[in-house]
């Protein structure tokens, strides 16, 4: 298949519409002079033969029907019978009025013949492009994330609960004195008092763990 990028002339009928069919709405209007870039149609050079098949549908027709594909959500069936229907969609998809739209197994085939490394070629082109206008700053970027509450305190969920204990005015009491014999062995009872752990912070973790919670 050879690879052909514009369409044909505008025929009789072009001639004969009034002015103001031949205007874009402004959306389209700038898509339109943003897509003549050839930029855009250098990543598909690789998916055809120089010279010898029968010629593919004007790229500049398939990325215009791709973007009204993309940008109202429509399916290609939807898509092809909306751009049949409408005066300024033809206009904008570089159709001639006498001309028949493409097929929808035809942007298909070309879609899946071109692949997502097309797809990513075209969007570094347009991410260049809007670089060179100043549209967007690259040194500050946003980040769609999500966040789960978990109930931990650094360092681990040990000191966590020790806190909690601490906190507790009726079992602090209780806690103490079962806990002490231990903490003592580890440190942790120097912590409680407000001074620093006598011991490595693995050693008073692994004497964290093995306490019991009390009762009651």
């Amino acid at each position: 298949m050879v690879l052909r990028t514009t369409n044909d002339q505008a025929t009789l009928w072009e001639s004969i519409l009034p002015a103001e069919v031949w205007g874009l709405p402004g959306e389209l209007e700038r898509v339109d002079a943003l897509l003549d870039d050839p930029a855009f149609v250098t990543p598909f050079a690789a998916h055809f033969d120089p010279v010898m098949g029968r010629p593919s549908i004007p790229i500049e027709t398939y990325l215009r029907m791709m973007f009204l594909k993309f940008r109202y959500q429509l399916g290609f069936e939807t898509l092809c019978r909306e751009v049949t229907d409408s005066i300024s969609w033809r206009r904008f998809c570089r159709i001639p009025l006498s001309a028949p739209v493409p097929h929808p197994t035809t942007l298909m085939k070309l879609t899946s013949r071109c692949g997502a490394a097309t797809v990513e070629q075209l969007n570094e082109a347009l991410w260049a492009k809007a670089a060179q206008h100043k549209v967007f700053k690259t040194n500050r970027v946003r980040a769609d994330t999500t966040v789960v509450e978990a109930d931990a305190e650094y360092p681990t969920d040990s000191g966590l609960l020790a806190t909690a204990w601490a906190a507790s005015p009726g079992k602090s009491a209780g806690c103490t004195r079962r806990v002490a014999p231990r903490a003592r062995r580890c440190g942790t009872a120097a912590v409680r008092r407000g001074g620093g752990c006598g011991r490595s912070r693995r050693t008073c973790d692994a004497a964290a763990a093995t306490l019991k919670t009390p009762s009651g």
